[in-house]
């Protein structure tokens, strides 16, 4: 058995010489280039093993430092300290919030220095801050020395002057017509370029002025916000009730130069004066019929077109005017407006009134 574990073990040598001579010989028969270019590689895979071991270090050392940052952050500030900052932060933002408006409120103050007690309104200048006071107190210090009519501001003296002067400064360069205010001549020029920009959602009717359109709506809603403080008679229109206080004041400021009738407004002197002049400047375009007055045209054209956009709320009977509704709506009222100076007989119609008075006067009827 000795002997042959003695011959296996100079196999084993003799075997393993010789694959170290084959293994030398191969070497031995490598192109150098070939064997330089492995060394080349396994050095450049060794650098790479020691860049990468050298990159996880130096990551592991940040995330040591970051970790160590936290822990200190959270060690040294306390827990009160952080809620109270936290907290201060909305408080900061309203200091700087109430800072900014006190800014601004002074501001405001050195633009606008002068300031109303009673509205607390700011204006710039102590002329339109006076002017702005009367509003409060009623005070109308300038007065025109032909009727008496008191105005708060002085500009609107000037304007007022012009009814009695009969100055009027601005001409239509189309049709050559006068006005005493600017813009009352702009919006004439609407009657030239047809212009109508404002139109009503009810009935589709269209206006130049927005304000002609307010006066409009309220035929649909019939609202009457101006009141006569003496017999409680509502109107529509801020015009018409001054013109009916008159009735009540016999205020009559407007005389005709041909007969001397007076009247309470310039409107109606206008109007008046056609009698002797016996304009008409308002035709018709379907039949060419003239009109002193534009309401009669307008009420006039009805005929053409068969409107009739009044109706009476009691009968429903309708009508194209809307004095026409309002003389039907006394049949139902039984109001009798119009009275005799004389001896107090009362009519519903004008008409009847002036009719009746002729025999006063000894007139023939």
């Amino acid at each position: 058995l000795q002997d042959d574990c003695l011959q296996c073990n100079i196999y084993y040598l003799e075997r393993r010489s010789t694959l170290d001579q084959e293994e030398l010989v191969k070497q031995e028969q490598e192109e150098p280039e070939d064997h330089q270019i492995k060394e080349e590689q396994e050095d450049l895979k060794h650098q790479q093993i020691k860049l990468e071991e050298e990159e996880v270090y130096c990551s592991q050392a940040e995330e040591h430092i970051e970790l160590k940052q936290e822990t200190d952050t959270c060690m040294v500030v306390p827990v009160d300290e952080q809620t109270d900052h936290t907290e201060s932060e909305p408080n900061r933002n309203q200091d700087i919030f109430q800072e900014a408006a006190e800014a601004e409120k002074k501001k405001q103050e050195r633009r606008k220095p002068f300031s109303s007690v009673i509205c607390e309104k700011r204006l710039a200048f102590k002329s339109v801050f006076d002017a702005h006071m009367r509003t409060h107190t009623g005070e109308k210090p300038f007065s025109c020395v032909t009727c008496g009519k008191s105005f708060r501001q002085k500009s609107n003296l000037p304007r007022h002057m012009m009814i009695h002067t009969g100055e009027k400064p601005f001409s239509c360069v189309t049709c050559g017509k006068s006005f005493t205010q600017k813009h009352v001549l702009t919006k004439h020029m609407m009657i030239h370029t047809g212009e109508k920009p404002f139109s009503c959602v009810t009935c589709g009717k269209c206006f130049s002025q927005k304000h002609d359109l307010t006066r409009h709506m309220r035929i649909h809603t019939g609202e009457k916000p101006f009141s006569c403080v003496t017999c409680g008679k509502t109107f529509s229109q801020k015009h018409v009730l001054t013109k009916h206080m008159m009735i009540h004041t016999g205020e009559k400021l407007f005389s005709c130069v041909t007969c001397g009738k007076s009247f309470s407004g310039k409107r109606n002197l206008s109007q008046h004066r056609r009698v002797h002049t016996g304009e008409k400047p308002f035709s018709c375009v379907n039949c060419g019929k003239s009109f002193c007055l534009k309401h009669n045209l307008t009420c006039h054209m009805m005929i053409h077109t068969g409107e009739k956009p009044f109706s009476c709320v009691t009968c429903e009977k309708r009508f194209s005017g809307k004095q026409n509704l309002s003389i039907h709506m006394r049949t139902h009222t039984g109001e009798k407006p119009f009275s005799c100076g004389n001896c107090g007989k009362v009519f519903c119609h004008k008409v009847s009134l002036t009719r009746h008075m002729r025999t006063h006067r000894g007139d023939k009827p």
